[in-house]
């Protein structure tokens, strides 16, 4: 089963843009993503509609595309980007990693049980999932949640609490009820990610503003897997400064 890591790192963020060029450490950001997704996949690639990032991957030696600059999601980006990839290197792909440019602290094991889903033939796309804990806010609408069946297949996604634990003061539902917090990495089956991407967003994606949803919408199954880590995000030059303290703190390459 040949699987392809594929990062999309556009350069026009509103919040931040640039990002995937902006420094921690001695790297750009994206040179980070690149090396701790390279340590769990053979096959890595970079998606981009911007030729300053496409420059900046060939100048560390990683390999990129150029894509459209009018796709509405990552996801979007990749289904093209893994053609041109076929294309550039004669490779034919079954799996498809999609794995967030601004999480340069992303955890290589956590790639690793993404891509073991598709171990199984009936899994169509995966995702990962973590327990919220205790001491996190849950009510947290930027955190979406996910209900889950007895197979591990996930039954919809929702910025609310999900399930409504009745009768339970809200500050004790953690204590009634495991609830899962998702992780925003996916990994899709070649042809389904083709098909999902012509999908016209459905009345649940756009309530909720949750791509995934739509695929749900559609009669797609997605796998879920449970992790125990969450890596941190840089969405904000904000964001950029904490993980430069947490990079320092740790010397984590």
């Amino acid at each position: 089963m040949n699987i392809v890591g594929i990062i999309p790192a556009r350069y026009g963020s509103t919040r931040f843009p640039g990002k995937p060029l902006a420094m921690l450490g001695k790297w750009p950001v994206i040179r980070h993503v690149y090396t701790q997704a390279g340590k769990s996949l053979e096959n890595v690639c970079v998606a981009t509609d911007d030729e300053r990032i496409l420059n900046a991957v060939h100048d560390f030696g990683g390999i990129a595309v150029m894509t459209s600059s009018k796709h509405r999601s990552g996801t979007d980006r990749c289904s093209e980007a893994v053609l041109l990839y076929e294309k550039m290197t004669g490779l034919t792909v079954d799996v498809v990693i999609n794995i967030q440019g601004d999480e340069p602290f992303i955890n290589p094991s956590q790639i690793t049980l993404l891509a073991s889903c598709f171990n199984n033939p009936s899994v169509e796309i995966a995702t990962l999932i973590r327990k919220v804990e205790q001491d996190e806010n849950l009510f947290d609408e930027n955190h979406p949640k996910v209900v889950v069946n007895i197979y591990g297949d996930a039954i919809y996604f929702s910025r609310s609490v999900i399930p409504f634990v009745r009768d339970v003061q809200k500050d004790k539902w953690q204590l009634k009820h495991t609830f899962y917090k998702h992780i925003g990495i996916y990994g899709y089956r070649k042809e389904i990610l083709q098909a999902i991407t012509m999908l016209s967003p459905g009345s649940l994606e756009i309530a909720e503003s949750l791509e995934q949803n739509r695929w749900l919408e559609n009669g797609f199954r997605i796998r879920t897997a449970i992790t125990h880590w969450e890596s941190i995000s840089i969405d904000t030059p904000e964001d950029l400064e904490k993980a430069r303290k947490y990079f320092e703190k740790l010397n984590f390459f």
